[in-house]
């Protein structure tokens, strides 16, 4: 790839990156950060965030912008750059594969946008600790909302998104037929009434350390989770966890500028480096998330540990496929309001 870029004195000599800390955070840490810092003589500082589509939006609509780049999910990615708070990005400047395939037509489909350059895609499963269910193993999304013939505590993250998904999933209906469904009242009071059966024993988390701490705590049976945290602590830490990709929702993130940050020519090298096909696949060994490059698949190997083969664990992986759903994200730019209203009425309730 020659895109090399020469920091000069007139340069900055770092800019900031904000993304969602954790394992996923060190993963760009080692892939992108260190090896950019090295090639340009730029530092990049990580600033880490539960969502960082919220302080990216206050910042512009502040005036006073302090982040460069900000890895964020595609419906914020979409809903930020319709707003006006994203500087558009031009993909014809991002590197081709490695065969000269432009890179327009080498992201996978969502993995570019006006304002946005994909880097994976992650995905909300469940998983559940194998010694609290040492015969019969959860293997459906079903299973997971079945508290008799599997007890136990379910950690459910503290939001509509994915969460209605996967609980019409669990109460059979097609991965393919979820939005056509989730697009009526009725479907919508059916998505509420799946959650409604296991009310009382949901743990609910917030933020994505914590589904793997709520299993390793014995908090809970089973949680939603990113796949990457409980690859992580169960490769990384030895922990006794599995991951049912049976109804999976998938997204990917993207790499963003916020609207009037400074430095942004370094912004932009950053994210033509972070995101050709060798750093993609890069970060996969770090992390269970797929690249989100075509070219990146061939090249994903090891996990840093050099004997797990990552590729399985990936949530593309045809394996991982079978009833798996990609998140909407027209649906969710049209309904997140109107059903984040609904959720926390619902919370309210006793």
């Amino acid at each position: 790839m020659n895109f090399l870029f020469i920091a000069t004195t007139a340069m900055a000599d770092e800019i900031t990156v904000m993304s969602w800390g954790g394992t996923y955070g060190q993963s760009q840490v080692e892939a992108y950060h260190k090896p950019f810092a090295a090639q340009t003589g730029i530092k990049v500082v990580s600033l880490d965030s539960d969502n960082p589509a919220i302080p990216i939006k206050a910042q512009v609509e502040a005036g006073n912008v302090t982040t460069n780049v900000a890895d964020v999910e595609y419906a914020d990615a979409i809903r930020l750059c319709d707003e006006g708070l994203l500087e558009p990005i031009d993909p014809s400047i991002l590197p081709p594969a490695p065969d000269g395939t432009p890179a327009s037509e080498d992201f996978l489909p969502q993995g570019l946008s006006d304002c946005a350059v994909g880097s994976i895609v992650f995905s909300t499963i469940f998983a559940y600790d194998k010694t609290k269910f040492p015969e019969a193993k959860p293997q459906t999304i079903a299973d997971f909302f079945d508290t008799q013939k599997f007890p136990g505590k379910r950690g459910i993250k503290k939001v509509p998104k994915a969460v209605l998904e996967m609980a019409l999933m669990g109460d059979g209906v097609p991965a393919d037929q979820v939005y056509a469904v989730l697009d009526t009242e009725e479907g919508i009071d059916r998505a509420f009434a799946k959650l409604e059966s296991i009310k009382k024993d949901i743990v609910w988390w917030e933020t994505g350390a914590q589904p793997p701490q709520l299993l390793a705590d014995g908090e809970v049976a089973m949680t939603m989770a990113y796949n990457g945290r409980i690859f992580g602590a169960a490769v990384s830490e030895g922990k006794p966890f599995e991951i049912v990709w049976d109804g999976q929702v998938y997204e990917y993130n993207l790499f963003v500028i916020p609207k009037g940050a400074e430095d942004q020519d370094q912004a932009l090298e950053f994210i033509k480096f972070a995101t050709d096909t060798q750093r993609l696949a890069d970060q996969a060994k770090w992390i269970s998330y797929g690249p989100a490059r075509k070219s990146s698949a061939g090249v994903v190997g090891l996990y840093q540990d050099g004997k797990t083969e990552m590729a399985p664990h990936m949530p593309t992986n045809a394996a991982n496929m079978q009833n798996a759903l990609g998140s909407s994200y027209e649906f969710w730019v049209d309904h997140e309001a109107e059903l984040a209203e609904r959720f926390s009425a619902w919370l309210s309730l006793s």
